[in-house]
């Protein structure tokens, strides 16, 4: 094992621990010998917590975690990719190894993030890998807010441990048997609102995940096509400069999204 990772391994334990202690029913659990064990129950542990504010040595061991980790996987960013039509690119991979000016979350009406343990939503994902600081913003915008948050809307948070310096949080569309105008209009305007936030922050670069698609049963090629239409008009309309990052994970994102772009 290298000394990077050896000090990885340190850190990993100790968060583990910590967050073990944090809770009564957890402190007699044993931490697993193996890091991919080690690895899913951190992230489990991360994922359970409720929004609550941690120790100063929590937070420096799990920030240098983190930065490590993000370092591990590579980070991406927009001058590594090419454009595939003016100020529009298109990329595949895991959306929180991106440094653009902000990357949006497909969050659900609580905003706080998924407590699924070790779910693979990208609202899980990008809550993992900021770390509990987010949670415990999101929480916080909630309160002040004082009820869930409307679907087509969108906050803003800082992106705390990941590359991203923002995290777009916008709840979009839940289809229940066919797609209604309704439907459409509320999709648009979680990219108009995203828009919006970037322009007024700002920002010169964000990352669109497919947002409603999943568990939110958008149809994958009737979302891209209502993403990509409805940027390419504000744009045109705003003269924005912010340059647009399309981000697909699953084949048949990307198939789709090639086909609409190149």
């Amino acid at each position: 094992m290298t000394a990077s990772g050896k000090k990885q391994k340190e850190r990993r334990q100790f968060l583990i621990r910590c967050l073990l202690n944090e809770n009564a029913k957890y402190r007699s659990m044993a931490i697993p010998e193996s890091d991919v064990e080690q690895k899913l129950l951190l992230r489990a542990l991360l994922n359970v917590r409720p929004p609550m504010p941690a120790g100063t040595d929590f937070l420096q061991v799990q920030d240098e975690y983190l930065a490590q980790t993000a370092l591990d996987k590579g980070i991406v960013r927009l001058d590594d990719l090419q454009p595939v039509q003016p100020g529009l690119y298109f990329w595949r991979g895991d959306i929180t190894r991106l440094a653009a000016d902000a990357i949006v979350n497909a969050a659900n009406s609580s905003m706080t993030g998924c407590y699924v343990p070790n779910h693979t939503c990208i609202d899980n994902c990008i809550h993992t890998f900021a770390g509990v600081q987010l949670r415990l913003a999101c929480a916080g915008q909630m309160r002040t807010q004082g009820h869930e948050e409307p679907a087509g809307q969108a906050k803003i948070t800082p992106g705390f441990n990941l590359p991203a310096r923002y995290v777009l949080h916008t709840v979009g569309p839940i289809v229940q048997d066919t797609v209604t105008p309704k439907d459409e209009e509320t999709l648009a305007s979680c990219y108009r609102s995203c828009l919006t936030f970037a322009e007024n922050y700002h920002l010169k670069s964000i990352v669109f995940c497919c947002i409603s698609t999943g568990i939110f049963h958008f149809p994958n090629r009737r979302a891209a096509e209502i993403a990509v239409s409805t940027v390419k008009a504000y744009l045109a309309e705003h003269r924005s400069g912010i340059k647009v990052i399309f981000n697909v994970f699953k084949d048949e994102d990307y198939d789709i999204y090639q086909e609409l772009l190149r």
